[in-house]
């Protein structure tokens, strides 16, 4: 069955898209511990990260870095942030996390929801500065 990225991906379900390239998907985290929270994914569905093939993975690494300084070029922080955990979907994923504090980066506490509007603004913010 595919997972919940997959179905992304496949256009099943909609995403706020950050970045998009024939192998690799940006997109803000619905639940995110900071405002700018964003996943990277590889198109393809792998469970876990290092059974990813070595291009696949060097390239994930890459695109979630230019990311990740589009991120901090359009949210206030003192840092991004990045964390591979993977047990909540199985589908390679990259956090990069907007990092005020520590706090950030301990997925006990999310922000409060954004609206729809303030989602794809965001979105389209960072994607602007790619």
């Amino acid at each position: 069955m595919a997972s919940i990225f997959t179905k992304i991906v496949n256009g099943d379900i909609p995403c706020y898209k950050v970045a998009e390239t024939d192998h690799f998907l940006a997109f803000l985290d619905i639940n995110p511990n900071a405002k700018g929270h964003t996943l990277c994914i590889p198109k393809k569905e792998v469970d876990k990260i290092f059974d990813l093939d070595e291009d696949t993975y060097n390239g994930l690494m890459a695109f979630s870095r230019k990311v990740a300084m589009a991120i901090e070029k359009t949210v206030d922080c003192k840092r991004i942030g990045m964390s591979v955990i993977g047990l909540e979907v199985p589908h390679v994923h990259v956090h990069l996390i907007p990092l005020h504090t520590m706090e950030d980066a301990r997925f006990t506490t999310k922000v409060s929801s954004l609206s729809s509007e303030e989602f794809e603004a965001l979105a389209k913010a960072i994607n602007s500065n790619l």
